[in-house]
């Protein structure tokens, strides 16, 4: 993990949690738009097709200036934000983050581990199905990009 000084980018603390939950049985996308219209900055999808959303915190000026994570809970079973090792815990867990609402991970760019974890919350079968198709066609479009980058 990182020391505790240094403050990681997102695209490092992504990168750790989306291998975090790899390693739980996720299949993981960034940037994944969802039907709000709201961009998670990490979606996955398990074997059983829960769909778990990671908000990814660089530093307590990023979190406290979100008022959009809300948004994300009626678009996943689990949510998760994700923060690297120097992150003051304590101020997430006093703010409006919400323990009983959202898991906690603390990450860098080799990987992560669950500190809290998120409560389950299933979606409706309508939203889950939109949600799978959504994923499988964001993967696939993003397959055929590398593939073909004229596409």
């Amino acid at each position: 993990m990182l020391a505790s000084s240094a403050i990681p980018d997102a695209r490092a603390l992504a990168r750790g949690a989306g291998r975090l939950l790899a390693d739980h049985g996720f299949a993981c996308l960034g940037e994944f738009r969802l039907g709000n219209g709201r961009r998670a900055d990490l979606a996955g999808i398990d074997e059983r097709g829960r769909v778990v959303i990671v908000e990814i915190k660089c530093s307590l000026a990023d979190y406290r200036a979100d008022r959009k994570w809300p948004d994300y809970l009626g678009y996943c079973d689990l949510f998760y934000f994700a923060v690297g090792a120097g992150f003051p815990r304590r101020e997430l867990e006093a703010a409006a983050a919400r323990p009983d609402l959202s898991g906690l991970i603390v990450a860098d760019g080799f990987g992560g581990a669950i500190l809290r974890a998120a409560a389950e919350r299933p979606l409706a079968p309508a939203r889950r199905r939109a949600l799978l198709v959504r994923f499988a066609r964001t993967a696939a479009s993003r397959l055929d990009l590398r593939a073909d980058p004229r596409l």
